[in-house]
């Protein structure tokens, strides 16, 4: 499969994340409205962004600037590979 060249599919891709975000939001809302659900919910939006700006800006930028990936799951086997390079190197010494 190759990569989403077209701007504007990639900018409609971002605006379903967010319409499918929202949804979800307000589904979960709906089913308990209490405070303590809508404070729960802005939680998990806030630190699901966090997370996932430390992932994909703060580990290359401050970390190591090789850490370019396209997704969580491309990060998850690039770690695994450098773990299995580091392992083999130091079992070679």
């Amino acid at each position: 499969m190759s990569d989403l060249q077209s701007k504007s599919l990639i900018v409609f891709k971002g605006l379903l994340f967010l319409l499918m975000a929202i949804m979800s939001a307000v589904i979960l809302f709906a089913q308990a409205p209490t405070i303590t659900t809508a404070t729960l919910l802005g939680l998990l939006i806030w630190s699901s962004s966090r997370f996932y700006y430390f992932l994909f800006y703060v580990l290359e930028k401050y970390v190591d600037p090789t850490m370019r990936y396209a997704g969580i799951l491309d990060l998850l086997q690039g770690m695994k590979q450098r773990r299995n390079a580091k392992d083999s190197t130091s079992e070679g010494q």
